[in-house]
């Protein structure tokens, strides 16, 4: 699975997430910063291969506290992998989600890059992730205790049941109650539905 990135489009991916007072703020993290953080999202030193699962199903009381909610639930898988030709950990996620009013599993997925975590206002270091072609992206924080993602979007193409057929194409545009996720880290096995090679789903069981 090949996940190299470079840098600038990472960079365009997260920019194209952050709002636009935030944009000016943006700079690259040092490396001693990307690592801390890095073992952070995998609890612990990645290596050649790593998976973190975050995980949110909303209650019926969150749903009536915010009624402009679209999404009812949502899964979030970052992975790392050792790049066997420059030798650089690649981060990458896949996102899945139902939702409210709407039936059917709805993906994305993209890429994060090597070096792709950023650091802005308030100092919390985000990892932009950018989903191809102009897709949209993702920025992912995590809490202080690291037990959940902060997931923050504004649009980001998405497919319908895993088909990346154009006809199955849609967006998730962040709305009133869709910008910011907060999503709860759980056993990686809860996200196995997200991984669709059978190679990479038993490592992945195996973690």
């Amino acid at each position: 699975m090949k996940l190299a990135l470079f840098l600038p489009l990472a960079l365009a991916a997260f920019v194209g997430v952050a709002h636009a007072d935030e944009a000016d703020k943006v700079r690259e993290t040092t490396k001693a910063e990307a690592d801390a953080f890095t073992a952070r999202i995998y609890a612990g030193a990645p290596g050649d291969k790593a998976y973190a699962c975050f995980v949110r199903r909303y209650d019926a009381e969150h749903l009536a506290r915010h009624p402009r909610q679209k999404v009812a639930s949502m899964k979030l898988l970052i992975s790392a992998e050792t790049d066997e030709e420059d030798k650089q950990l690649h981060n990458s996620f896949r996102m899945g989600f139902r939702y409210r009013h709407r039936s059917g599993d709805f993906d994305s997925s993209g890429s994060c890059g090597s070096h792709a975590v950023l650091l802005s206002q308030g100092d919390e270091i985000r990892m932009g992730c950018g989903v191809d072609c102009e897709g949209g992206g993702i920025e992912v924080a995590l809490s202080k205790d690291s037990k959940a993602a902060i997931v923050r979007l504004q649009q980001i193409r998405v497919w319908q049941n895993n088909r990346p057929d154009d006809e199955a194409e849609h967006a998730l545009v962040a709305g009133a109650d869709d910008k910011i996720f907060r999503l709860d880290r759980t056993d990686t096995s809860d996200c196995a539905s997200l991984v669709t090679d059978r190679k990479e789903l038993a490592a992945l069981r195996h973690k």
